[in-house]
Parts: C-alpha cells; structure tokens; sequence
C-alpha cells in the first residue's frame, strides 16, 4: 500500500476502506508520509469529502493512533463541551468553571486558532505561566483533585490529529466538513470525557455557512461519539457576528473574567448558560431544563464558578494576579476607535473579516508555527440591529504595529454596513441536536 495511490484515489472520489485510512494516518504519525502528502490528501479530502463512513473511521484512526484515556475509575461522569470554532467565542472560560462548579468535573483538551477562528490555547496563553501542555498523568491527577481541566492535547492522545490540526491551519484545508468532524470527535474520543456538548457554528464566521451544513456536520459527530460509546449532544449557533464584545487573545479573556464576575455582553452570558444548562442536565444532575438553568444561574451570581477558574488557573501554573487584575494582561500599543459615520441602524457586522482581521494584527497565525501576539485584537461596541448615532464608536482596534493596523482596519470596513431601515437581531440558537 502507498501513500500517492491512497491520494490519487480520493482525489478521484472515490471511497476509501478502513485499512487505507487507518494505513495513511498511521503512516503520517510516525513520520513515514511527510507534511507534502497529508497535505495533499486533506487538500483532496476538502474538494472530494467522505462518506460518512469514511469519515467514522478517520475519526477512529486518528483517536486509537494514540493512548484512549479510560476517566471511569477516576471520575463518576466526566463532562466536555466542544466549539467547532468561530470569532469571539471563549465560552470553555466561562462555561468550564461553571458546570465544574455545579458538581460535574470537566476534563477539556482544547486546540489552538484555525484560520480565522480563535483557540481556546491562545486565549489562555495569554496568562502568563499558564500551562496548556499537561502530560497524561498531569491531567488525570488534576481532574481528579480540583474537578476542572483545561490543556492541550497530550502527544500521548490522537497525535495524528495534533499533526493534521497544524497542518490544516496553513493549507486551506481547514473547512473540510470530514476533517472538522473527525479532528473534533478523535480528540473527545481520547479524552475520555463520558457526557460531551458539541458547540456547532454557522453564518459568515463559521466553517459551516449554512443551516443545512451545520446540521449535517452535528449529526456526524453525534453519530460518532454514539458509535464510540458517548453520550454526545449538539447546539447550532449563530456566528454572523462576533460573539460578546471581544476578539482577540488577552482581550477575551478579560470579558471572559468580567462574564464569571457577573458582568459581561448578554449575548455572551446567554450562551454560556445555556450551554452549562444542556450539560448539567446530560450529566444527570437536574431532571428539567428549569432546574439545570437555576443551578448554572446560581454557579455563576454566588462567585462558585470564578472561583473555579481561579483554582485551575493556579493549579495549572499561572500567574493569579492577572486575572485577579485583568488590567495587567498584554495591552497593545496602539488604539484607533471606528466610528459610525452616520446615524443609522447596524445591518452588518460580519464575523469573518473581523477574525480575519485579528489575525492580520498578529492575534493568529498565517504559518504553522507563528508566535501570537496575545495583546492585539477589535472590541466591537454594537450588535447587529442597534441603532447608532454619528460619530459613535462601532469598534475599536488595538495594535502593535501600524501597518497591520492599516490592513486590519480595511478588513474592519469589510464587515460593516448600516441601514436607515431597522433590521431584528440576530438569534442566538437555531437548533438542538441529539
């Protein structure tokens, strides 16, 4: 079997077996199939797709490539919520400490940027000495001692997905539907996590643009997890606009800290609660929606879940001081306030060219291996139907560097546009799957 024949045939759409799947991805794990050819492949893959499957097996291929980690002995339930990515989206802060809070230990591997969506890594990279690369052992100890984990994943779990994710970041090959979906399900199947909420996005911002790929992608990763023994769940949310107010690294987890003291965007503060509501009650802990929604309600006001935040924050190496004082977080040098230039009502902010933006201001990567400037990123200060006056400030970019302050800020009148005729807000939640 060869790898340029595995390629060859997907890129003529046709279906690969179990064994060429499992062969390819064992191959490009231990370094026999260089990045040349996994690019290649994920490049057919994008244009070509997989069957359902095909796309099962990948999953399974690339979670049994490493250890599967067996949390039954160490916790009763573990519980993991998943985003399949957009712009402004740090609801893991905000949404881990409270579920932890409400009793269900949350052990969660998160990855870093795709494209234009943020990661969960980078975010928390922001605090300085915080560790995102806890070994096996490290993790378990941790889940089992404080009820709430949040790293990266362990070269020990789905290493081909850790290679594949890099890879994808820089080839274009990020929004495959198959890639998405076996890189999210391989990394939850390792990691052991018994209850999981799948965080799906669609609208501009998203990887999934439609409803109707939204859909299909929830349902195959719910299939997966239900084939390798999970209980999964999906919620599809609206990213044709930034969630919350913030974008960028250091910047979202000040919103986030403000969210967990009480504060922060409704938008924002909806969607986390309802999120630790779902997982409360997939985790058994409340029989009725009601319930679980005045429990996660409670986790957040009485300061449970800030507290929680503040002990993994500790346990996993960083600096308390800043996020007991935000204001000492990465700040950017440079400050330029987008105005509106007439009065009017926002009919657009569209969240990929505000993603896009970050990244050009150096909040994300455009080569494997970029280093992040956690300090750089856009507050926006409106919400898609608000009515603004002149004059007003739409958003605002910070920067460390002129230039990319020039090409962020034309990226920033991409996404904008109003109206003199009123528009509704955008929803929040389109569907519930599983």
């Amino acid at each position: 079997m060869r790898a340029v024949d595995i390629i060859i045939k997907k890129r003529d759409g046709l279906e690969l077996s179990q064994e060429e799947i499992e062969f390819f991805i064992q191959g490009y794990t231990q370094g026999d199939i260089p990045d040349y050819q996994a690019a290649a492949w994920a490049m057919a893959v994008l244009l070509r797709g997989m069957t359902a499957r095909e796309t099962t097996d990948l999953a399974l291929a690339m979670a049994h490539s490493g250890e599967i980690l067996d949390l039954t002995g160490v916790v009763k339930v573990a519980v993991d919520k998943h985003s399949t990515g957009g712009v402004g989206d740090k609801t893991t802060l905000v949404v881990g400490p409270i579920v932890a809070a409400c009793g269900l230990p949350v052990g969660k591997m998160s990855g870093r940027g795709l494209g234009f969506s943020g990661g969960t890594l980078d975010k928390m990279e922001a605090i300085p000495g915080y560790r995102t690369d806890l070994s096996t052992a490290e993790f378990i100890a941790q889940l089992q001692k404080t009820g709430i984990v949040l790293t990266g994943q362990s070269a020990d779990l789905a290493p081909a997905d850790g290679k594949m994710y890099a890879l994808r970041d820089v080839t274009g090959t990020v929004q495959s539907m198959p890639l998405i979906a076996s890189s999210v399900m391989s990394k939850k199947i390792a990691a052991g996590a018994q209850v999981i909420l799948l965080d799906v996005k669609v609208g501009d911002g998203a990887f999934m643009k439609t409803l109707e790929e939204a859909r299909a992608l929830a349902h195959l990763m719910v299939e997966i997890g239900h084939l390798a023994g999970r209980q999964v769940a999906a919620m599809i949310s609206d990213m044709n606009q930034p969630l919350g107010y913030a974008v960028g690294n250091a910047l979202e987890v000040h919103e986030a800290i403000e969210t967990l003291h009480g504060g922060g965007p409704a938008d924002f503060r909806e969607h986390c609660l309802a999120a630790s509501a779902y997982l409360v009650k997939m985790g058994g802990l409340a029989q009725s929606d009601g319930e679980a929604r005045v429990m996660v309600e409670a986790a957040l006001d009485s300061g449970n879940a800030w507290r929680r935040f503040h002990i993994m924050v500790a346990a996993q190496g960083g600096d308390v001081r800043y996020i007991e004082d935000p204001t000492l977080l990465p700040r950017a040098a440079l400050v330029e306030v987008v105005t509106a230039p007439a009065s009017a009502y926002l009919i657009t902010l569209y969240a990929q060219p505000v993603g896009e933006a970050v990244v050009l201001l150096g909040g994300g990567r455009s080569r494997k291996g970029d280093a992040i400037d956690h300090a750089v990123g856009i507050v926006v200060h409106c919400k898609v139907g608000d009515r603004v006056e002149k004059g007003q400030p739409v958003c605002t970019i910070y920067a460390n560097d002129p230039t990319r302050l020039l090409e962020a800020r034309a990226k920033v009148d991409e996404a904008i546009t109003f109206s003199r005729v009123a528009v509704p807000p955008l929803p929040l939640f389109y569907d519930w799957i599983g």
